[in-house]
């Protein structure tokens, strides 16, 4: 499962904070993106990829820190994130390879 918060400049230091002190939210793969790198503006967004529990719990966690972003923009941020790995790991197939 996975999910995207988009949430303010001040909150970020916060949101990790208890992200990562949560035993079962930790666990699951959370990564901080600007939105100038996503090309979606001056904003932070955090992207949980986990098992169902850890991203429910995630979004409970996060209710007064940030808002679940909407499909469309959902499906923009996965997509650059997925091309980010991609050529991460063609790099990597340079050293490598």
């Amino acid at each position: 499962m996975k999910a995207i918060f988009e949430i303010e400049k001040s909150n970020v230091q916060k949101t990790k904070d208890i992200l990562l002190k949560d035993d079962v939210v930790a666990r699951a793969s959370i990564l901080f993106k600007h939105g100038n790198a996503l090309g979606l503006g001056n904003k932070f967004y955090c992207y949980i990829s986990g098992v169902e529990e850890a991203v429910k719990k995630s979004k409970e966690l996060m209710k007064n820190l940030g808002k679940e972003v909407n499909e469309k923009t959902k499906e923009k941020i996965l997509q650059k994130i997925n091309e980010e790995e991609d050529q991460a790991m063609q790099g990597f197939g340079g050293i490598f390879g």
